[in-house]
């Protein structure tokens, strides 16, 4: 019985002794690496060495490059490497490990630890200057450290003292996300002003005036288009004196060009001015015809929108001006034709009248005798005219006719009761002696739909 209890006592005395020695002997192994359960940054650590689990957290910054972007919004980038940067987690490791006792090894088998720690983050500064000087931001942001008036589209003030970019803020703010861990950077905020000189704050408060002067809220009506007087054209209603400066009155205020607005006016009349113009017509046998020539058209009253204009500005009006005519067509605008018109194609011996873009009427016609010079001429005319019941006379003929529709001087559309044929090649001998022969049957319809003013086009 005795000899029972000594071999128990002493079995359970082995026992313990070999998990003394099991427990101690992975306090042995834990002692070069971390304890169980223990997780860093999200890495898994145990049993691991500093060395290992450094290399494994180094692995989760993949950025290679910083960027910088600024108010303009450029985007310029730095190599890493050319500024000696460098992630290293050994001193902090080291800390954790040493706050760890190998001993309290099985603690960790119960419950993990989650750690996290920060590197120790270093890069070269006078290297990360050279880097930043080079990498264009300073480049793009580069300014004229003066303040004047320029002509561009419109008198503009260049200020080369405001929003000028700060170089030693961008270093400061690099250097600060970069011990940070942080690869972007938005340095909209590190711009600043710097002070004007006299000579500045008089061009500043000249700026003031010139920009008042310039602003205008006239509108040129045009029929198919509306003119803004913006800057670029009211800063050639200031005048400058010999030397290219601002002419100034006596309280220092700019003094208005009347050789500026005339010319603004004459660009204008030069455009808009379509009587006698050449124009492309589509006409009705479908290709587009270029004529030149005529009396219809509009005509600026050149003298009316100069005297205007000059008082209209100065006075600061704010309105949308329809300018004066000397003569007005149907349409206003480059394309005065319209819709509503007469088509005189005298190559095919047609007539066509348009109402609204709709074809209304078309028959044949005949034009003046080409074989005797006495052709019907060519451009764009209108009705300036309506009679029944009139004698054409001319030398050695008067006859009568019905409807007499005249276009330009003696040339018009009339009926021609003494043809039984019209169209085809009549006119080249047979022809009048410049007027457009329409069939009786026809010319009454047509005069019904007319009215004075309508275009008139006649080509051939």
């Amino acid at each position: 019985m005795k000899r029972n209890k000594a071999f128990l006592r002493n079995a359970v005395i082995a026992v313990i002794a070999v998990a003394a020695l099991g427990y101690l002997a992975m306090a042995a192994y834990y002692s070069r690496g971390f304890n169980p359960g223990t997780f860093v940054n999200g890495v898994y650590c145990t049993g691991h060495s500093i060395t290992v689990i450094n290399e494994e957290l180094q692995k989760q910054y993949t950025n290679d490059k910083f960027v910088i972007q600024d108010a303009l919004g450029g985007q310029y980038e730095i190599s890493l490497s050319e500024i000696g940067f460098s992630i290293d987690y050994t001193n902090p490791l080291q800390k954790l490990q040493d706050g760890q006792s190998p001993f309290m090894w099985a603690g960790g088998l119960v419950k993990s630890g989650q750690e996290t720690i920060n590197p120790e983050i270093s890069f070269d500064m006078l290297l990360l200057e050279e880097v930043l000087n080079s990498c264009g931001i300073e480049q793009a942001n580069a300014k004229e450290s003066v303040v004047e008036i320029r002509l561009e589209q419109g008198y503009v003030l260049y200020d080369g003292k405001q929003d000028v970019l700060d170089l030693q803020a961008v270093r400061n703010r690099v250097a600060e996300m970069l011990m940070q861990g942080r690869f972007w950077i938005d340095v909209s905020d590190c711009y600043a002003s710097l002070p004007y000189t006299k000579d500045e704050q008089d061009t500043l408060a000249l700026w003031e005036k010139i920009e008042a002067f310039q602003d205008c809220g006239i509108q040129y009506d045009m029929g198919d288009v509306k003119i803004a007087l913006t800057p670029e054209i009211t800063s050639s209603f200031i005048a400058l004196d010999d030397n290219g400066d601002f002419l100034l009155d006596e309280d220092q205020n700019p003094v208005c060009s009347e050789e500026g607005i005339k010319a603004f006016i004459d660009t204008l009349c030069l455009e808009y001015d379509t009587c006698g113009s050449v124009r492309d017509f589509y006409s009705t046998r479908g290709d587009i015809i270029t004529i030149e020539g005529g009396t219809y058209g509009n005509k600026l009253d050149r003298d009316a929108e100069i005297a205007y204009l000059a008082e209209a500005f100065l006075e600061k009006k704010q309105e949308v001006h329809v300018p004066a005519y000397i003569q007005q067509a149907a349409v206003r605008g480059k394309n005065d034709i319209g819709d509503t018109y007469v088509e005189v194609d005298m190559g095919m011996q047609k007539l066509y009248y348009y109402e609204d873009g709709e074809l209304k009427l078309e028959t044949d016609i005949v034009t003046g005798n080409t074989s005797r010079r006495m052709g019907t001429p060519t451009g764009v005319f209108f009705v300036y005219n309506m009679q029944r019941n009139r004698i054409l006379r001319g030398e050695g003929y008067a006859s009568p006719v019905k409807y007499w529709v005249p276009v330009k001087g003696s040339v018009g559309i009339h009926d021609a009761s003494w043809r039984r044929d019209f169209g085809g090649e009549i006119y080249k001998t047979g022809g009048s002696h410049g007027c457009i022969n329409v069939p009786s049957s026809v010319m009454g319809e047509l005069y019904d739909m007319l009215e004075i003013g309508v275009p008139v086009v006649m080509f051939y």
